[in-house]
């Protein structure tokens, strides 16, 4: 394997129009698109965004994967499409009520690797935003089919308040939908399997309704009342970086961190590890290799690199996300607890997934 091929790879994220969509990620979060295109998601980090540094400049995640098996992915099976999607949303607009199915509906039904288990990070949110999230109480399969028909479902959905700063863990099986004035950075696994229970009674961006899909949302939803919402996150120290505990599910760990002017170190142990900035530019080296990101841009640092290293570009702080693929969560709590978090803390924060 060349050394050249093993480096921060920087991704030319997918955009795509939305009904709901704005102009926020061109105008606040700096992608490179229409801005009258009605744009909703930029997607970070996704099997086919391509390269845009470097000797692998122009290839796209699947072909690093084939190319590179291990030394990109550890011990994540290659053949198979990269397991985590890293998205940035922004809704003008109330996104359909949806449900996604597990990986065993995804696989027997849809024929496809991976359902979908998601989670949202809130980089913005307007006064009074709202998500719903889950029923009122509990109902049941014949119930939901027999609102969906008379119009009624929005009697029972559940709304919270959301504000800049929030998590949200969205498993498979709850009904759920973004409200308009919020922006999130979605972490989930690389699967678009949608079910749409309501739209809203209105037509796509090509003058027709869009498709719902009553019958296979039955089969998938959870009908017990939700009680759970916006998530309990840890703070802490550890080697060096102030970071925060965001998510801890099976299929990906979430944190938000913050890099200063001094260089230091974050270990890959075995993973590729997605980094994507956020309001500061940041500095990240991997094996000889500098990468400087622009505000909102996404990179990749295969597994073989062992280490990155992170600081703030041209300011005192910078902070980023950091999201890991699948993982043995675990890894995660030991830090936790080497970082002087009590254990009961630890305990009750990983409960929440």
């Amino acid at each position: 394997m060349q050394t050249d091929a093993l480096y921060p790879y920087v991704l030319e994220p997918k955009l795509t129009t939305q009904v709901w969509g704005g102009d926020e990620l061109v105008r606040v979060y700096g992608k490179h698109g229409d801005p009258q295109a009605r744009l909703g998601e930029s997607w970070e980090c996704w099997d086919t965004d391509r390269v845009l540094n470097g000797s692998l400049a122009g290839n796209s995640v699947a072909y690093l994967r084939m190319r590179l098996g291990p030394k990109l992915l550890g011990d994540i099976n290659p053949k198979r499409i990269f397991p985590v999607l890293t998205k940035i949303i922004t809704a003008h607009d109330w996104l359909s009520v949806q449900v996604h199915p597990d990986d065993a509906y995804a696989q027997r039904v849809e024929h496809q690797p991976f359902g979908k288990t998601e989670c949202w990070y809130v980089l913005a949110a307007q006064p009074q935003a709202q998500i719903i999230y889950g029923w009122t109480r509990d109902t049941s399969r014949e119930e939901y089919l027999q609102r969906v028909a008379d119009g009624t479902l929005g009697e029972i959905l559940r709304k919270i308040d959301l504000k800049a700063g929030d998590t949200v863990y969205i498993p498979h099986g709850v009904v759920h939908a973004i409200g308009p004035g919020v922006t999130v950075f979605e972490t989930q696994q690389a699967s678009d399997l949608t079910y749409r229970m309501f739209d809203f009674n209105r037509v796509g961006l090509d003058g027709k309704p869009r498709e719902l899909n009553v019958q296979k949302a039955a089969d998938v939803l959870k009908y017990a009342a939700t009680a759970t919402g916006t998530l309990m996150q840890l703070p802490y120290h550890f080697e060096g970086l102030d970071r925060t505990a965001l998510i801890a599910d099976e299929h990906f760990v979430v944190e938000r961190i913050v890099a200063t002017g001094e260089p230091t170190s974050l270990r890959t142990n075995g993973r590729p590890l997605i980094l994507m900035s956020l309001n500061e530019p940041l500095e990240v080296a991997s094996d000889a290799s500098t990468v400087t990101l622009s505000r909102y841009q996404t990179t990749l640092i295969p597994a073989a690199a062992e280490w990155c290293t992170v600081s703030a570009a041209g300011g005192d702080t910078s902070s980023f996300m950091f999201v890991t693929p699948p993982h043995d969560r675990q890894d995660l709590a030991v830090r936790l607890v080497a970082a002087g978090i009590p254990q009961d803390s630890v305990d009750r924060f990983m409960e929440q997934f």
